[in-house]
């Protein structure tokens, strides 16, 4: 180890062999370089300084201030760099996509014979809707996994939106007789929020602005409920359409038990069975998911007994026990309970005889 007079690189040995009296004072050239003070030459001496020496700079005094110089440049450098790439970064999260108008299809299905009459509990027990559940215990949740870029929770919040709707336009009493609409727009996407006001405010069977494609509804001053328990059956399907989208297909029959809306006093009339099959196709974007709404793509509706010709698009105007009309144009006969088919392509269509009642 050097001595606290010896140079950095150690004692300069002696050529002669022999101990330098003046060893200990001796500086050479390595140590000169290596002070932090420096003597200024005579000729700056001779100028304004009045200081013999002068501080060596940082730089030139060693190399560990210029590591870490060097070391800040790099991280400044390597910062600037993320924050570059992050911007100009191709694959940014999907923004979230405006909602489609709903697209409608509304098919009547018209008897062929008079509608049969009778109590609400004898009229289902002669009906397909003898073993179905009611409200929404027989809309069922299926089984569910994750797809390639939904987890398996987000997959069963969409299926859970989906079900909410459906129970908030088909099965509330005060959605059915009419008198509010607010649970279903609840749960609707703020795009198609206009289209379902339009809708409410001035329905049109055009194919956009029918209150029926969007929630069931009876004409209050030809029809109420005779027992509140709506018997539901039906499936939920669902389906990744993209990375950042999921879709649900709902394909469900809902068979309510009507009786004539109250005129007055008197006898109250026989109840009489009324269906109505509604496919809805939902998609949900990640957004959608998080807010707890849903954007419907289309839906369609097959209910029946009613007229041909009737204006259904603000309401349903059933037929009840004991009215008949004449039969559609279409020869084809239409079963709503029978669901996971194609829908009826006409303007109206024939109500099956073993969609009602037995006698």
């Amino acid at each position: 180890m050097a001595g606290r007079g010896d140079p950095p690189e150690g004692p300069v040995p002696d050529p002669g062999g022999g101990e330098d009296e003046y060893r200990s004072v001796v500086f050479d050239e390595s140590f000169v370089r290596a002070a932090r003070l420096q003597e200024f030459s005579a000729e700056e001496r001779m100028g304004e300084h009045s200081q013999a020496v002068r501080p060596r700079s940082t730089w030139e005094a060693g190399s560990g201030s210029r590591q870490a110089v060097l070391l800040v440049l790099v991280i400044l450098l390597a910062f600037g760099t993320a924050i570059y790439l992050g911007v100009r970064n191709p694959y940014q999260p999907p923004m979230d996509q405006r909602a489609e108008p709903l697209r409608i299809t509304l098919v009547p299905l018209a008897p062929q014979d008079p509608v049969a009459g009778g109590e609400p509990a004898q009229l289902f027990a002669r009906s397909p809707a003898a073993a179905h559940r009611s409200g929404a215990a027989g809309i069922n949740l299926p089984v569910t996994g994750r797809t390639t870029h939904f987890s398996e929770s987000q997959v069963v919040t969409a299926l859970t939106i989906a079900k909410d709707y459906l129970v908030a336009s088909s099965l509330e009493p005060e959605v059915l007789a009419g008198v509010t609409v607010r649970p279903a727009r609840l749960l609707l996407d703020p795009d198609q929020l206009a289209q379902f006001d339009r809708s409410v405010e001035s329905s049109l069977d055009d194919g956009r602005h029918a209150v029926s494609g969007w929630l069931v509804r009876f004409d209050p001053a030809k029809a109420a409920l005779a027992d509140p328990s709506v018997r539901v059956q039906g499936t939920l399907r669902f389906a990744e359409t993209g990375t950042d989208m999921l879709e649900v297909t709902a394909d469900h029959t809902f068979t309510y038990a009507l009786r004539p809306a109250a005129s007055g006093p008197g006898p109250v009339g026989q109840a009489s069975l009324f269906t109505v099959h509604r496919e809805m196709h939902f998609r949900f974007d990640r957004e959608d998911l998080r807010m707890h709404r849903a954007e419907l793509l289309t839906s369609t509706v097959e209910a029946g007994p009613q007229a041909c010709g009737a204006d259904t698009s603000g309401s349903f105007r059933p037929l009840l026990a004991g009215e008949r009309t004449s039969a559609s144009g279409d020869p084809t006969v239409t079963d709503p309970y029978a669901t996971g088919r194609p829908a009826v392509s006409s303007l109206c269509g024939t109500l099956a005889p073993s969609a009602q009642p037995s006698l």
